[in-house]
């Protein structure tokens, strides 16, 4: 004889329900989860101001005023093969190639963008785009001098830049406490210029300076800063800088889209790079 037993039915009801529920969840998530994997770039392909005109917007160009400053520009891999006569001819007269990022990755335009800038007579550099979270400042400062990082007093290199941003692979400040990020800082630089003789510029935004180092002033006596804002003025430096040696202020330019204004006039950006 069939006993009839209380609520097994409907804890069956109930079993099949969070099946049903669970199933319907993992095929609702998995593209979400996909799109968000799938918005992380590759290792490597990170450059100067990829996260400038997401986080701080673009505001418009330079007002021109009467002090004197020089057009430059900064390349990375993207660029590839760069047309430098026609940038010289349009007078940019200065330049930055990115070099290394992190201690996993070298720029294989570098060559080209390096000494192809020099070929045609500009004042050229090196930058590092900066990886806090994957190893310590005085690794990837080694790292990015054995790798075309270092510089010469022959009139026409420019001091290493150190390009620290928001990370776009993960966390904006790499998962560092501000004090960690300051120490990681300082570690770099601190290595670069015992490597080169040189003190290295700081690329970077007021916004990601404030949030990610509490707005620290203390390399602001020896590091030359390269600010990153796309409007019209600079605006608010970070602590400490009571002036910009470099200002990034399109990623829309002509012919190569990251242009830069150097604070002074072509002689000056010669006095940086005899140090």
């Amino acid at each position: 004889m069939l006993v009839h037993r209380s609520g097994s039915a409907r804890g069956r009801r109930f079993a099949v329900t969070g099946i049903l529920l669970a199933a319907f969840s993992l095929v609702f998530t998995l593209p979400a989860d996909a799109a968000s994997a799938a918005d992380v770039p590759a290792r490597g392909s990170a450059h100067m101001g990829m996260g400038v005109a997401a986080h701080d917007g673009e505001h418009g160009t330079p007002v021109p005023g009467r002090a004197a400053q020089t057009e430059g520009v900064d390349v990375s891999s993207h660029q590839g093969n760069v047309a430098w006569s026609t940038l010289w001819n349009s007078g940019v007269k200065w330049a930055y190639a990115k070099a290394t990022e992190g201690t996993y990755y070298t720029n294989p335009y570098f060559a080209q963008q390096y000494n192809g800038s020099y070929n045609v007579g500009m004042i050229r550099g090196a930058y590092h785009f900066a990886t806090p979270d994957t190893t310590s400042g005085a690794t990837q400062a080694n790292y990015f001098v054995d790798h075309g990082g270092g510089w010469s007093r022959d009139g026409k290199t420019l001091p290493g830049a150190l390009d620290i941003e928001w990370n776009p692979y993960g966390a904006t400040c790499y998962g560092k406490s501000q004090s960690g990020m300051v120490s990681w800082i300082r570690d770099f630089l601190n290595t670069y210029k015992a490597r080169t003789g040189r003190d290295a510029v700081i690329y970077t935004a007021t916004s990601w300076w404030t949030q990610c180092t509490g707005n620290y002033g203390g390399f602001a006596a020896n590091n030359p800063l390269w600010i990153a804002r796309y409007a019209s003025t600079v605006g608010t430096l970070p602590a400490g800088w009571g002036y910009y040696t470099m200002w990034q202020y399109t990623s829309s330019g002509p012919t190569v889209g990251d242009h830069n204004k150097f604070n002074g006039a072509l002689d000056r950006v010669v006095a940086l790079a005899n140090g």
